[in-house]
């Protein structure tokens, strides 16, 4: 099934402009970003871009690129980081001046961590002091503006000419996707903007300045890692960040099986293999559970697949004692450490290191591997989550009643609280789930989600976001921008009305200190009053439903809300659960250096 609406977003349509032969600086750069293939740019208005923005509206008539508005510039950066998420492919956030680049600061970290393309365009100036407006072109305007993010971002540039901005966005496209991606930043002097031109420049060919494609490790690396694969014992895959291609999780599944290999996933990366095949060794999580610790200790060669964190999950299995594992690592991830963001994790043990990203790899160890005779051992069976019954529901009872709603028709879920765990939904398709957001930035979660359904409009997926209370406020605006672009998807919100990340935080300090663990919630819980989830929806003019306190209802509410968004609405139903988290997560959260 196709959503109604199809995959065209309501688009302002501008008054034609007359026959002028003028061409301006900025009408240049949005012929670049047109022949760029950019479809979409994010923007919150701003003085500083007002050139640009009305060569997007009056030259290019606002459409290839099209403009899409929001209400704060962080959504700008989140809403190109969810649709990189499903397509791979960068679009663009224009944020105004110094100030709109430090509202999106946070979602631009939030990329960064993530390892995802989104191409950033600011404004300054004019940087001729000369040429500024008293007072406000004065506070808006910075020496180096870039390096308010500098520290966590791949590339910025300040071109001073049209032909100088023109090669900075394809060098900008060119960084940005090649791996490992990451943001980019391109400021545009408000002068050069608003400059006359004498001719109408030349437009490069963007074709020609693509990203390289894949790097593929050595062949005596990859013969050694096949080699020792084929002869282990008990070897594991831990499938780490990898893209959203069928041939791909294809490919991954056929190593797997070839290997008899045991396979662990992680909850905070998107889908990375069939987590209800008999290869799957334990529930996904953002640590380890114990039997995935078991799975992992066991192990006498691990084949790690760009996995986050690999240090931290080596530690959580084997503590501080040495690693007993063999550690094959594929990754090119090293290439965007740096001294500033400690995001690299510590630094693993490795015996085997490929230079590459892990498609091609797999690719290359698949005609090499020897199938092993050695099967491996039984999956473990997965608890199983409750049904719908009268009564306070837990996260568990709302996964199984979204399930159960949900049945045979394909959706993505584009985000999960901290509160699910693994067991609670399979996973049998890369674009069954998207992961979380890299920099742990509170408040991304209905940006985001709102990017990944624009990716997804008109195709036969319907997109879910399952996403916490406090993220949910912190970013409710950003669903002014579904309501507006007619972007339709299901966001439910697992509301416990508390940051009860930090509940158990507190208690851990508590216990720490010998103090009433029973004061944990002051200062985190939601309530008194608890906020009109419902409401906020309601007033940006989609549809909210809630608070939902009955597994029963809630049933009856999904169903309905499913056809909706199969109609082009946005939905958002407000769930209000209990508090609690799985115990390898709160075992993760309360980890101290004791």
């Amino acid at each position: 099934m196709t959503i109604a609406t199809g995959a065209a977003l309501r688009r302002d349509i501008p008054l034609p402009s007359a026959p002028d032969d003028t061409v301006w600086g900025s009408d240049a750069i949005a012929d670049m970003l047109r022949v760029m293939d950019i479809p979409y740019v994010l923007l919150n208005p701003g003085a500083s871009f007002r050139g640009l923005h009305d060569s997007i509206v009056n030259h290019l008539g606002n459409e290839k690129p099209q403009m899409v508005v929001v209400l704060h510039e962080e959504h700008a950066v989140a809403i190109a980081h969810g649709y990189a998420k499903v397509t791979g492919k960068p679009l663009i956030a224009i944020l105004h001046s110094n100030v709109g680049l430090m509202h999106g600061s946070m979602a631009i970290f939030d990329a960064w961590v993530d390892r995802v393309p989104v191409i950033v365009l600011g404004a300054t100036g004019p940087v001729d002091a000369a040429k500024r407006r008293p007072w406000i072109d004065w506070i808006h305007t910075a020496q180096d503006q870039a390096a308010l993010v500098r520290n966590f971002i791949k590339w910025d540039a300040q071109p001073a000419s049209v032909a100088s901005a023109q090669e900075a966005l394809l060098r900008a496209r060119q960084i940005a996707t090649t791996a490992p991606q990451g943001p980019v930043y391109v400021c545009f002097d408000a002068a050069l903007q608003e400059s006359k031109l004498a001719e109408r420049p030349v437009v490069p060919d963007p074709a020609r300045y693509l990203a390289p494609p894949q790097a593929r490790p050595s062949d005596e690396t990859v013969m050694t890692a096949a080699d020792m694969l084929s002869k282990a014992r008990r070897p594991v895959i831990l499938m780490g960040r990898v893209s959203r291609s069928e041939q791909g999780w294809a490919e991954r599944i056929q190593l797997a099986e070839t290997l008899n290999a045991e396979v662990l996933t992680d909850l905070r990366i998107g889908a990375a293999f069939p987590t209800d095949h008999r290869l799957h060794a334990a529930p996904s999580g953002a640590f380890l559970s114990p039997a995935a610790q078991t799975v992992l200790r066991e192990a006498d060669v691990v084949l790690s697949l760009d996995w986050l964190d690999l240090s931290g999950t080596l530690k959580q299995a084997w503590g501080d004692t040495p690693v007993g594992s063999k550690i094959i690592q594929v990754s090119v991830d090293h290439y965007n450490h740096n001294g500033w963001s400690m995001d690299h994790q510590g630094l693993p043990p490795v015996d085997l290191f490929l230079l590459s990203e892990p498609e091609p790899a797999v690719t290359l160890l698949n005609r090499h591997v020897v199938p092993r005779s050695t099967p491996a051992p039984a999956k473990r069976a997965l608890p199983l989550a409750a049904a719908a019954a009268p009564g306070a529901m837990t996260v568990t009872t709302l996964a199984a009643t979204l399930r159960s709603a949900v049945g045979d028709q394909k959706i993505c879920l584009m985000r999960l609280p901290l509160s699910w765990s693994g067991e609670m939904w399979d996973f049998r398709h890369p674009l069954d789930f998207l992961g979380y957001d890299g920099g742990g930035g509170i408040g991304s979660g209905p940006g985001m989600s709102i990017g990944s359904a624009l990716a997804l409009k008109g195709t036969d997926r319907l997109p879910v976001a399952v996403i916490g209370d406090g993220d949910y406020m912190m970013g409710v605006n950003a669903l002014w921008t579904a309501a507006n672009a007619r972007i339709p998807m299901l966001v439910v919100v697992c509301n416990n009305r508390s940051f009860f990340n930090d509940e158990i935080h507190q208690e851990r300090v508590a216990r720490q200190r010998q103090r009433p663990i029973e004061n944990r919630w002051i200062g985190q819980r939601i309530s008194n009053p608890p906020p009109d989830l419902g409401m906020m929806a309601r007033g940006q003019g989609l549809t909210g439903i809630g608070p939902i306190e009955d597994a029963v209802e809630l049933a009856r509410v999904l169903a309905d809300a499913l056809v909706a968004v199969k109609n082009g609405a946005t939905v958002v139903v407000d769930v209000v659960v209990q508090t609690g988290y799985s115990p390898a997560m709160t075992a993760g959260l309360t980890r101290s250096a004791d």
